[in-house]
């Protein structure tokens, strides 16, 4: 293949790896505050994502692929609200383990990586474009 579409081709892989943990921190950010639908029952569980290199025959190259999105096992915060629905026994309503600090910091570094991607598959495609016009200026 081609080196400039294998690097069109690499590119791609990411944007569709970084637009998968987008995704993921949209669905944590949407869910920061769901609590269980019963007395002491657990709240939303933090997705996590994670990523692996993969070998791609095709372009000749390495890409970025997603390998599993899993649940993250940090603890779950408490508050003490004895008349919520899914307050347990002593009053405490546990809440999801998402942080939307950090979610955010994970937003912004894959909305940058997914730029970078496009940024690359745009200087793939001018310098195609260049050697095209270089081949019809040489005819």
């Amino acid at each position: 293949m081609d080196p400039l579409l294998a690097a069109i081709r690499v590119s791609q892989k990411g944007m569709a790896a970084q637009s998968t943990r987008m995704r993921v921190v949209a669905e944590n950010l949407a869910n920061a505050n769901v609590t269980g639908a019963s007395a002491g029952s657990d709240p939303y569980t933090r997705k996590t994502i994670s990523f692996e290199s993969q070998v791609d025959e095709a372009a000749g190259a390495d890409i970025v692929a997603v390998s599993e999105i899993g649940r993250h096992n940090a603890p779950f915060r408490t508050q003490h609200d004895p008349g919520h629905p899914a307050a347990d026994e002593r009053g405490f309503v546990k809440l999801p383990n998402v942080d939307p600090v950090v979610e955010l910091a994970d937003m912004r570094e894959a909305m940058r990586s997914y730029q970078a991607n496009i940024q690359m598959i745009k200087n793939a495609r001018e310098s195609i474009s260049m050697a095209i016009d270089l081949l019809r200026s040489s005819s």
